[in-house]
């Protein structure tokens, strides 16, 4: 039996270079991060929101820096919603907890960045590992998924 290997690949070919950098830039100003950092923040969000759209099965969540991403896409309105229709042929919906969501936090929302982490690496995108510090057993950091307890709304599995 021989196996093959896939190349991980980056979420950045998801979009135009010039929405990217809208993004990045977006972030720069209102987060005061560096560029790299940004750059990487949304490139990491690509490629979680790519994993979201294959994801009909448990509900995937970002990190916390993943989650400025999606936060930064998701005012690009008509840009989102193109981007959605053409990734996963449906909205990716950014879904927060409810007070009391037993996910939100500790081993269930540790597990829940496992399992996204595994998502996306499934999906054959890189990841970040900076990025998702929580899901790589540093749990010191914060295991309560994004900074407002956020995912994805998945289908129901066919």
């Amino acid at each position: 039996m021989t196996a093959v290997l896939i190349p991980s690949t980056t979420g950045r070919p998801l979009l135009s270079g010039a929405l990217f950098e809208r993004l990045a830039g977006r972030i720069i100003v209102e987060e005061k991060l560096d560029r790299d950092l940004a750059e990487r923040i949304v490139d990491q969000t690509l490629a979680f929101l790519a994993a979201c759209a294959r994801n009909t099965g448990a509900r995937l969540a970002p990190s916390d820096l993943v989650d400025i991403g999606w936060h930064t896409f998701i005012l690009h309105t008509r840009d989102y919603a193109e981007f959605c229709d053409r990734i996963a042929g449906r909205f990716l919906h950014h879904v927060p907890a409810t007070d009391g969501d037993p996910d939100a936090s500790g081993e269930a929302a540790h597990a829940t960045l496992m399992r996204t982490v595994t998502a996306i690496e499934q999906a054959g995108y890189a990841v970040d590992p900076a990025l998702w510090p929580a899901a790589k057993g540093n749990c010191n950091v914060n295991c309560s998924q994004c900074k407002n307890g956020c995912s994805d709304d998945p289908p129901p599995a066919s």
